[in-house]
């Protein structure tokens, strides 16, 4: 991590305006954030929705992170649902969602050829072709109006623009959130508070027990003018030709993962999930700053080549890079559970499991720090090891967890209790009538003996 402090000053006293009064206050309106706050909402409570920029959506749509997946245990079994699929059905009817139908999810060439461009693979697997399986491409700003249309219907207090500053206390208790504006700084009293900042930015303020992590960066971009039909008949027509070229193209962007371009639901558009940089700290001014440079550098170095020597690729234009850096790990809070690797790998099941990715289990007490009796969290920074999270981060998963955390801000709100006292099976139950799966029942592969009820 760099050396973030500097010399200091202090400023006097200020009088700042309460912009709203609500039941529950959500920071962030990425993934997490978005669903917490949709599912709060839909359970009886007052909210308003926090958001820096002034699009909704995080990763997903800023950051152009835009295949979801980590929603299938083994034998394409889809575990990840809810608020999840709510999105898919919305973009699907707005033609911006792709994803293979339940019978081409296969392992065969035909629908590897297919599909694979689409980034519909179970990249866990190391075998080839990769196994098809329910994985879904879709458009950044299809998932910007959706998130705008559900914020609507369900009647949230959304406040974009708004950037996250610090807590309210009275009296030793939280009791709301400050934001920076361009009007000054504003303050939001509510009686739950939801951290869906990616960044635990609210955990910190509020002095939760946190550990810092570090992962590789990306500058994600998109190309269009894409011939990809053509472009896919030259990998599988010429596969030596292809893999000398796309060796020499990974090289020049220094960082990839197995495919560096996929497919959109936009003819010609294709994603580039990449370059991968890492040793840059998601938290520094200067490092970002940085990174971002280094990104655009190296997209430009593969842009050209691209252009010059793929086929396919001849007619390219940039289409430029994502509105937000790719951050994949930075603080993660140290709650009344830590969700560790072994955990992850093992598929270890939990009682108290409130949601679930892959082929994990997320219990109730990862979401909740220790002695904040009114705060939950929910995105990427959740309670877990730094090596458990690189596992278990991915857009789903963290939209399950937001859909969680709202129901159990409003069973808190109801019952006038601490959100540690909040009964996970009523969490459990309230899920299910949504149409997710919060993890209460094991699939066969789960780790089961010895079961952990993390608390």
């Amino acid at each position: 991590m760099s050396n973030r402090n500097t010399t200091f000053v202090k400023t006097e006293g200020e009088q700042i305006p309460v912009v709203a009064d609500c039941d529950v206050v959500v920071v962030g309106a990425g993934p997490a954030g978005h669903a917490a706050a949709i599912s709060a909402s839909r359970n009886g409570a007052s909210v308003t929705l926090l958001e820096r920029y002034h699009h909704l959506g995080g990763m997903a749509s800023g950051g152009m992170v835009l295949v979801l997946d980590d929603m299938v245990n083994e034998g394409n079994e889809v575990v990840t649902t809810g608020i999840v699929s709510e999105f898919v059905e919305r973009m699907e009817k707005q033609d911006a969602a792709v994803y293979p139908p339940s019978e081409d999810c296969q392992t065969n060439s035909e629908m590897w050829q297919k599909w694979s461009r689409w980034g519909c693979i179970d990249f866990h697997k190391a075998m080839m072709p990769q196994p098809i399986i329910h994985a879904v491409a879709f458009d950044p700003d299809g998932w910007k109006r959706v998130s705008l249309d559900m914020v609507r219907e369900a009647k949230i207090n959304l406040r974009t623009h708004s950037w996250f500053s610090d807590v309210l206390r009275e009296g030793g208790k939280i009791t709301g959130v400050i934001s920076q504006t361009k009007l000054g700084r504003q303050a939001v009293r509510a009686k739950y508070i939801v951290d869906g900042t990616g960044d635990l930015d609210v955990g910190v303020a509020a002095g939760a027990d946190y550990i810092d992590g570090q992962f590789i960066v990306t500058t994600v971009f998109r190309m269009a003018n894409v011939d990809t039909e053509k472009a896919i008949d030259f990998q599988f027509s010429q596969p030596e030709e292809y893999k000398k070229l796309d060796r020499e193209a990974r090289r020049r962007i220094g960082g990839a993962w197995g495919m560096w371009w996929l497919k959109t639901p936009i003819p010609g558009v294709v994603w580039c999930n990449c370059p991968h940089m890492p040793g840059y700290d998601g938290l520094s001014v200067e490092s970002m700053v940085e990174s971002e440079c280094e990104g655009r550098d190296r997209m430009m170095r593969l842009y050209n080549f691209a252009k010059k020597n793929i086929p396919g690729f001849e007619n390219a234009a940039m289409l430029g890079a994502a509105e937000q850096m790719g951050i994949r790990q930075t603080r993660m809070l140290q709650g009344e559970y830590v969700v560790t690797k072994d955990d992850v790998k093992s598929r270890r099941h939990f009682e108290t499991s409130v949601c679930r990715g892959r082929d994990y289990y997320t219990p109730y007490g990862a979401l909740l720090p220790k002695a904040i009796d009114n705060l939950i969290v929910a995105g990427r920074h959740y309670s877990v090891e730094s090596d458990a999270q690189k596992m278990s981060r991915e857009i789903p998963p963290c939209q399950a967890q937001g859909e969680a955390a709202g129901i159990a801000v409003a069973l808190a709100l109801n019952s006038d209790q601490a959100l540690r006292d909040v009964d996970y099976k009523a969490i459990q139950k309230q899920m299910r009538a949504q149409g997710a799966d919060p993890g209460d029942e094991p699939s066969a592969n789960a780790l089961c003996e010895n079961n952990i009820a993390a608390e």
